[in-house]
Parts: structure tokens; sequence; C-alpha cells
């Protein structure tokens, strides 16, 4: 089920990116979601007419329950920014986007396993080699880098993050991301590892006799609530890590970057009512 939470975290992804100050990507997801879905089983036009009719509600939910929930997180934003942000307030902050993403799980996770059960025998057998081939493309992006390189990447990450909200970021800042970057444990081997087992279990799953829904929806939980204690760790360290450097940067920002963050939460802001008042296509 890695497939579904990439899925979800498509979605999110596609909902954030389309509040750089236009509201097209979001209102082509009904088009863009089964495209992506297709990379994995090729629909046939049962299967299609089948996602148009859940994909409906599904984005009409999301556009009046969910964006509105987003906006609240935008309020949190604003108001924490009055006061010194600590490591807490970070984490509680992504703790709310979190709960977003596993709200779009539970909604969406239904009707993508009975989506699920229509697929012929052929077609799982497609979505699990797709897996594979992904895993086999992630081992070599991931496992191939070095520690330098790992490093340095995750230092990347960190700035691109932080500029996309604060602007240009000053030499004394760059330090501080870093030194968080090169504080980070690597999680991508225990990851990739978590993926394959995954994968493995999936394809037992689905070979499984009538009721493979239930036991997937299952794995789903207890993967969702019992992660492997190592992978654990690691996140726990790298999130500490993270949420603290972010609080100390945000909380070093010059007038201008405090102008520049102000400025686009007010534009993030601005675009989700925007979508979240539209009547869906």
């Amino acid at each position: 089920m890695r497939v579904l939470r990439t899925f979800y975290i498509l979605v999110l992804g596609l909902i954030l990116a389309s509040c750089s100050g236009t509201t097209f990507v979001y209102n082509r997801l009904d088009v863009i979601l089964p495209w992506y879905i297709d990379d994995y089983a090729e629909l046939n036009g049962h299967q299609d007419a089948y996602l148009d009719e859940v994909l409906t509600p599904f984005l009409n939910w999301h556009r009046k329950q969910e964006l509105p929930a987003y906006l609240s997180i935008i309020d949190d934003i604003e108001a924490h920014l009055d006061d010194t942000l600590t490591e807490a307030d970070v984490a509680e902050i992504f703790s709310e986007f979190e709960a977003a993403w596993l709200r779009i799980e539970a909604k969406g996770l239904g009707w993508l396993l009975d989506l699920g059960g229509q697929l012929s025998d052929k077609q799982m057998a497609n979505v699990i080699e797709a897996l594979w081939e992904q895993q086999e493309e992630f081992q070599e992006e991931y496992l191939e880098r070095d520690d330098a390189e790992f490093y340095e990447d995750s230092y990347d990450n960190l700035l691109d993050n932080m500029e996309e909200f604060l602007g240009n970021v000053s030499d004394a800042q760059r330090q501080q991301l870093r030194l968080a970057a090169n504080a980070l444990q690597r999680s991508d081997v225990e990851w990739l590892k978590e993926r394959a087992e995954w994968i493995q279990e999936l394809s037992v799953l689905l070979d499984s006799e009538p009721g493979w829904e239930r036991a997937v929806r299952d794995s789903v939980q207890q993967r969702r609530e019992k992660p492997a204690l190592k992978y654990r760790e690691i996140y726990t360290h790298n999130m500490s890590i993270i949420f603290n450097v972010v609080a100390a940067v945000v909380n070093s920002r010059s007038e201008r970057q405090d102008k520049y963050l102000r400025n686009r939460l007010a534009e993030l802001r601005e675009d989700l009512k925007d979508l979240a008042d539209q009547e869906a296509p």
C-alpha cells in the first residue's frame, strides 16, 4: 500500500503546489489522479467509469471540508509568528499536516480498495511489478549515495524549503541548516527495507482469497501504528533535528524575511479560500 501513501501525498502535494497563484492544477485533479493510477494498472472502460464516479464526491469532500482546515493551519502558523517559535510549536504544526493526510487516507482507502477488487489478475500483477521497478529506481537513487552526498542532499532540501517561505537566507542561517543536515541519520536503508517487505506482503495479500481488502486495511493500520523500531528511532531523531532548526531559522528571520513569510502565507490563504469557495468543476 505504499502506492496508496504516494497517492495521498500526491493529492496533498498537488493541492499545495496549486497554491502558487493558480487553481488550475487543483481543478484538474479529476483528470490527473486517474492518469497517475494508470501508471500502476491500466484501467479498462468500466474501471475508468467507476473511478470517475467515486472521485467526484471525494474531491467535493476535500474542497468543502479539508481546504477550510488548511486555512486553520495557516491561522495557527501566523499566530506563532508573534512569539518565539519552539521545537514543540513546529512539531504541533507538522502534526496538523500529518493529520490532514491521514484524513485523506481514511476517506480514500475504501474506494481505492474497491477499485482494486475490480482489477484482473494481470492488472494486479502489473501493480506489483510497477512497485518493484520503482523499488529498484529508489535503490539506485538513494543507496548509491555516499554519506557526503546524503548530507549534501539533506542540506539542499532544508535550504530549498526554508527559501520557499523566507526568500534568501543569510550565511548564518545557512550554517544552522548545514549543522542540522549533518546531524541527521540516514533513513534510506531502513525505509527501503521496510518498503521491500511491504511490497512482498502486499503481493501475498493481493493473491489471497476473497476478503483480502480487509486484510490489506488491517495491515495498513498495523504498519502505521507500529513501524519498525529502527526506522521509528531514526525518524524521531531526524524530525526533532528538523523541528529545532526550523524554529531557530524562523526566529532569526530579518524584517525582510518576516515580510516575505507573511506575504507567502497571505497568498496561500487567498488561494485556498478561492478554491474552497469555488464550485467543483
